[in-house]
């Protein structure tokens, strides 16, 4: 079962879908995040953790029905007008719903923050213990909508490698084993570090709303929709990662800034 691993191709092959795992695992950990700071801080921890477990237990289930997946690839309708073309599938329906899910998400959490300070800590009091199940859920079905484009790139990337069916899905389950982990190692710490500094709170929202507008993007692109017969082109992912790493890179800069700078002495005389 394991002669795969005798093979260089596949540690290879391997290391690269981890590293992708784990790349495309932003976009989970800046939504387990948000989500997770919402509950009381002794909750705050388990729902991470708990919520990549899940996380890990519902990809390896997509592997196993991977066929499936790739049948969500085919459209089953088709819109067709003088001004409009969309040839509509599974996979597109779902990441069109999830980038709207985040736009709706990410909108009305800027606005609780910015007009309503105190609506966290109410609602926490006001729920308790189903704030971490109303977590959990949301934490699932968010996974659910990015594992759908990362194990589809995942079995592209493996296609051929190995002499057996299973060879491929083996290295595709150790991917996702080990980013879990690791996600695991790092989900906490910033976690924490988001809830520590309010400017890094409104900023990963706003990268949820990025990534929103891109789900629906690649949607769109999915569909090979056209409109007044000019078709949507795919945004490479690069472009956001290198948008989310600059404007973190500007903000830690920012903080850097804000502790270095002295505290001002009350030079008035008695």
């Amino acid at each position: 079962m394991f002669e795969i691993l005798s093979s260089p191709d596949a540690w290879v092959a391997l290391l690269t879908l981890t590293f992708l795992e784990i790349v495309l695992g932003i976009d989970n950990i800046i939504f387990i995040s948000l989500i997770a700071n919402k509950l009381p801080k002794k909750d705050q921890a388990k729902a991470t953790n708990l919520g990549l477990l899940l996380a890990m237990v519902q990809r390896i289930i997509l592997l196993f029905a991977v066929s499936l997946l790739i049948g969500l690839k085919n459209p089953f309708f088709y819109i067709e007008t003088s001004w409009m073309y969309l040839g509509v599938s599974g996979q597109a329906l779902i990441l069109f719903f999830g980038g709207i899910f985040l736009l709706y998400k990410s909108t009305s959490e800027i606005h609780e923050k910015i007009e309503m300070p105190d609506h966290d800590e109410n609602q926490i009091k006001s729920k308790g213990i189903t704030s971490f199940s109303k977590a959990l859920v949301q934490i699932v079905l968010i996974d659910f909508i990015f594992s759908i484009d990362s194990i589809l790139t995942a079995v592209g990337m493996t296609n051929g490698i190995g002499n057996k069916p299973g060879d491929a899905l083996l290295l595709m389950i150790i991917a996702v084993v080990i980013s879990i982990i690791i996600m695991m190692v790092f989900a906490n710490p910033i976690r924490i570090f988001i809830s520590k500094h309010p400017s890094m709170q409104i900023l990963t929202l706003a990268f949820l709303i990025l990534i929103g507008f891109m789900l629906i993007m690649e949607a769109a692109h999915l569909s090979h929709a056209k409109f007044f017969n000019q078709e949507i082109g795919a945004i490479p992912k690069g472009y956001l990662y290198f948008a989310i790493a600059f404007s973190l890179f500007v903000e830690f800069l920012n903080i850097r800034m804000k502790k270095n700078k002295p505290v001002p002495q009350d030079n008035k005389s008695k």
